[in-house]
This record gives C-alpha cells, structure tokens and sequence, in this order.
C-alpha cells in the first residue's frame, strides 16, 4: 500500500497515536505532514509505504480551521488545557458583530507571529514548553505567517464566545492568534475549541472517522502516488530509458524544470524531476 489517506482525527487522540494504529493495520511505514494537539480536532493527512518519499511536497501546504474563542478567560496554554491565569468580565458591546468583523478583518495578510510558550518550536536546543514547564524565561523569536482569509461563523453572546473560519499558512498558531484577536476587541480570550478542515487539497469531506478505520477502510479510501499528483505532467520513457532512469543516470529532456510524472507502456513508474533539461529519478513506486 503505497499512497495516503485521510483521518478526521478524534478529540483526545494524539498524531503518533493514530500514525501507530494505521501503522499496525497497514503493515507499512507510516508518517504524516504535520501534527494536530490532542484537544484538536478534524484533517489528519497519513503517509503510507513508499507515500511517505511524498513527505517534501506536502508539508507546506496552506490550512483551514474552524475555530471557537473563549472570551473573558486567559490561560497558560492558550487553549482549554491550561490553567486560569486571568479572568475579566467582558462587556457585551464587545461582542457587537460588526465590530468584531472589523477586527477579524485586521488580522489578513502577512504579519510576524510570536508562538506561544507552550509550544514545540525549538530556543537554543530546547522546545519553549520545556522552558515553560520549568518556569524559565526566554526570548521567543517571532515568525512570518500570513492569513489569507478570515470570517466571522456565529457570536455565543450568552457563553462569551465567537466561532471564526481561517485560511493560514504553515506554521501559524491558532492558540496566538485567539489570544491577538481578545486584545484588538478590548478583552483577553483563549482557544476552546479547533477544527482542521483542509490541508492543501484535502479536505475533511474525504477523512475517515478512526472508528471507521481498518484495512479494508483504508484499501478503498487511499489516495495512490500517481492520484496524489495526478495534474502534472506526463513523461513516457521505453524500456532502455526507463532503466537508466531507475539507475539514477539523469536522462536529457527538453523540458521545463518542474516535477513530473513518470510512465512506461502506460504503467505508472513515480516521479520524476527536471532540472538545467536533465530528467532526475525522484520517487520510484514500482
């Protein structure tokens, strides 16, 4: 089994928790692009077998989330794990949805992100919640992010909360972006609650429960290599071709330097790269 899948991954699993439960049902070496926190919910993209070589394609894909923001309370993580650092009565002209959108608004484009403390980001050799759990200091460096789109879903006026959909890039922490979000409306705020709902090209419409999960789930629901990349190009190579390419010798192609996929009597080879017209083995399937 060669390919990937997607989870819709369960409150209170880990990512190395379900990659260990595809891995023992697959029998094949299983990774992911990415991970989602436990408390987190939805798009969970699986590698699987030779799929895992597709890893440096997929890994900065863009995301989308939906997400619920707890108004009033500020806790130590960002989100509903933490502990209660502050609490502040929140004055419900705050919660007016014009104002709000204004203020959702704000946070399009591109902008520097400080991470949060509780986070897995390495200073210094060591990750920051390392430095959180012991109580010690450190200067957190911020990064670029860019949040390409924005919008207000739904105001709880009774519970304090706002529910948001947003389109980031890779690396962009929700936990931060809530607690930024509490401050421009004039109050402090926590992340409740976080759906992933498209990674890239997959969306969540096409993930699998982890009840649902067993061989014959993952058998008909895997995405293969070829599919996976199924809008590139096309080369076809005969049979003397094909095994220098699968010898690693680069093979002239007059060609854009691009990635492409590889064929030989209509049989799906993998992919290919071309560099300086030069046509390089990349991910060989069969």
């Amino acid at each position: 089994m060669n390919g990937i899948i997607i989870i819709n991954k369960s409150k209170g699993w880990t990512s190395h928790d379900i990659v260990a439960k595809v891995k023992k049902i697959t029998g094949e070496k299983v990774g992911h692009t990415g991970t989602l926190d436990p408390l987190a919910t939805g798009v969970l993209p699986l590698l699987i077998g030779k799929g895992t070589l597709c890893s440096k394609y997929l890994i900065n894909h863009d995301k989308t989330y939906i997400v619920r923001l707890k108004l009033g309370i500020r806790k130590s993580t960002g989100d509903e794990e933490g502990e209660v650092l502050e609490q502040e009565l929140v004055d419900q002209q705050l919660l007016d949805k014009k104002k709000i959108e204004i203020v959702l608004e704000q946070f399009i484009g591109e902008q520097e992100q400080i991470p949060p403390i509780y986070s897995a980001i390495k200073v210094k050799g060591k990750k920051l919640y390392e430095y959180a759990r012991k109580q010690q200091e450190v200067q957190i460096p911020s990064r670029k992010i860019t949040i390409y789109d924005i919008k207000l879903l739904k105001i709880d006026k009774e519970n304090y909360e706002i529910q948001f959909e947003v389109r980031c890039s890779k690396g962009t922490y929700i936990r931060s972006i809530c607690e930024d979000i509490a401050k421009k409306i004039g109050t402090i705020g926590y992340m409740k609650e976080l759906q992933r709902t498209q990674v890239g090209n997959f969306k969540i419409e096409q993930a699998i429960s982890i009840e649902n999960l067993n061989k014959e789930t993952v058998k008909k629901r895997i995405i293969t290599v070829e599919e996976l990349f199924k809008n590139l190009e096309n080369v076809q190579l005969g049979k003397k071709k094909l095994q220098l390419f699968l010898n690693g010798v680069k093979l002239n192609f007059d060609l854009e330097d691009d990635i492409y996929k590889i064929y030989s009597e209509e049989k799906f080879i993998g992919i290919g790269t071309v560099k300086n017209k030069l046509l390089k083995r990349d991910i060989v399937i069969d």
